[in-house]
């Protein structure tokens, strides 16, 4: 091939364009003139939504495992301050329904001790307050145990009362407490008055005929005693002083084979579960002694005949 006919134009791989600080300050100018029309004229808006919708299902989709594992997070996190919310909400449930039943206790307690100073109130013996500290070991009697003894003056024979009634009588005293036996106990009698026909009698602890139960004995078959009667103590006996309610008559059971009449009463005195008494001195110890008069022969008591 002839030299002549050679061309002699390089490739276009070696062409030489603008130079690189051209293109620079081109695009540069062209950014720039971009940004200010896009900030005055808001060219590119309709492009950016139009990109933003067609991009908002690839992030929705992107998105979702981030969405549920918050969702997860917090859901566990509920569930573990739930229960832990339902956990104090029941200790408090619990403590409120404690302190509710301690406040009807105290108001039981208060209503009782009320009535109790009331009774002392209207009796004048001498008397003072106990608390009941248990029932006797023994459960063949019906016995408690108070918390008052020989240190503060109890002796045996004293009277015991509750807010509504006698309740027994002290039967054995130590240095820091007494036993009380029970007027429903069986080996316990104590003389009592029909308020309404004035009848005297006296009234025995009968466990066995009903719990909590005395009978009014030795009463002829055709003594007018009637259901709801008010049994009160009569005072012969010395122990008990006149007056103190003790029993209802709840049943008279007149049987023609018997020449007594068959009488159970309720005891109006809170013989279980009663927590606070009153002790009082017996009537026997309030009577003076009387008074010797010294005499040429010997002493002689005043009133007696020599």
């Amino acid at each position: 091939m002839p030299l002549g006919t050679l061309d002699g134009t390089p490739p276009p791989f070696f062409r030489q364009g603008p130079s690189a600080l051209s293109k620079l300050t081109f695009f540069s100018l062209l950014a720039l003139f971009l940004m200010v029309a896009d900030a005055r004229l808001e060219l590119a808006r309709p492009l950016r939504v139009a990109v933003a919708a067609a991009l908002y299902p690839v992030q929705w989709l992107a998105l979702r495992p981030v969405v549920w594992a918050q969702g997860g997070g917090k859901y566990f996190e509920s569930l573990k301050r739930s229960q832990s919310s339902e956990e104090a909400a029941l200790y408090k449930l619990g403590l409120q329904s404690q302190r509710a039943s301690q406040v009807e206790q105290l108001l039981l307690e208060n209503t009782r001790l009320r009535a109790l100073l009331t009774l002392r109130e209207r009796v004048s013996t001498p008397s003072q307050a106990a608390q009941v500290l248990y029932d006797a070991a023994d459960p063949y009697t019906r016995k408690v145990i108070i918390d008052r003894g020989l240190l503060a003056g109890i002796v045996a024979g004293s009277p015991v009362l509750d807010e509504a009634g006698v309740l027994g009588q002290v039967t054995r005293v130590y240095p820091a407490i007494s036993e009380v036996t029970l007027i429903t106990d069986r080996e316990q009698a104590i003389p009592v008055l029909n308020t309404r026909t004035g009848a005297r009698g006296v009234a025995f602890g009968d466990p066995a005929l009903r719990a909590n139960a005395l009978e009014l004995r030795f009463m002829a078959a055709n003594t007018d005693v009637q259901v709801g009667d008010l049994l009160t103590t009569s005072g012969v006996d010395g122990v008990y002083p006149p007056g103190l309610p003790v029993a209802k008559v709840a049943k008279v059971d007149r049987r023609v084979d018997s020449a007594f009449a068959r009488i159970s009463c309720e005891p109006l005195a809170l013989v279980s579960g009663v927590v606070h008494v009153m002790v009082l001195q017996p009537v026997a110890s309030q009577i003076a002694p009387q008074p010797v008069v010294p005499t040429p022969a010997g002493p002689v008591r005043k009133g007696s005949k020599k």
